[in-house]
């Protein structure tokens, strides 16, 4: 094992375990949290597009289309210097709250245009027989046409989250300590690309092979018999 040294010391990395491990447990909780905010804003949204009301779905079209003209990097500088501004008492937040706020309201416009898609792949004939049985707009939503949706668009989904967890990585431009942050910080004391750049890129393909997997039992659970029994 010895000739591995030369390419790669694990030796170093295993010098800098608490500092990975810390980074890697604030990149989790920063694209946890980021996940579930954007999925649920994007929720919104997408039933916003979906209106015929331009009141509704002017404003969302407007606000989809600026985030994807516009890169993350400068909107991730835009909530962090502009939220202090607007809200002062802001000032005091941890570093890491801007930047999950920024991820949250970017990836939202990209989860809104999945599960719209997903929302339109439902059959038409699904919904009016709901209507036909008296079933409201949110006994719709809730037992016909979100499952549906969510199930129809699972791939793009994990896909658009795989991306949020890559993207996590621009956090370290205002100083919040994530899994990059540790791999900078081997490279910078050591001065050890391989160590520290190999190592970032094992922890995101590990996070990845995580979400590959939730996303199997996820499609595997709305394909049984359970599931559909309860539909």
């Amino acid at each position: 094992m010895e000739w591995l040294l030369d390419y790669y010391n694990y030796r170093i990395v295993g010098q800098y375990l608490d500092q990975l491990a810390y980074g890697f447990g604030q990149t989790l909780f920063a694209a946890g949290l980021s996940l579930i905010l954007s999925i649920t804003i994007g929720l919104v949204l997408a039933l916003m597009r979906l209106s015929k009301h331009g009141i509704f779905w002017r404003p969302v079209s407007a606000y989809i289309e600026f985030i994807r003209a516009t890169p993350l990097l400068v909107q991730i500088y835009i909530i962090y210097y502009g939220l202090p501004s607007l809200f002062p008492s802001t000032a005091r937040w941890n570093e890491l709250w801007p930047g999950i706020i920024a991820l949250s309201l970017h990836t939202a416009a990209y989860m809104a245009e999945i599960i719209r898609a997903g929302i339109v792949s439902v059959p038409k004939g699904q919904i009016e027989g709901a209507k036909s049985v008296g079933m409201t707009y949110t006994q719709r939503l809730r037992y016909i046409i979100l499952p549906q949706a969510f199930a129809n668009v699972l791939p793009p989904l994990l896909g658009q989250t795989a991306v949020l967890v890559k993207d996590t990585s621009l956090l370290s431009i205002i100083t919040v300590f994530e899994i990059m942050s540790a791999g900078l910080l081997i490279n910078s004391e050591r001065v050890k690309p391989n160590e520290s750049f190999l190592t970032i890129a094992a922890c995101y393909l590990v996070i990845y092979v995580a979400l590959l997997g939730l996303s199997h039992l996820i499609k595997t659970y709305l394909a049984g018999p359970a599931w559909n029994a309860k539909r």
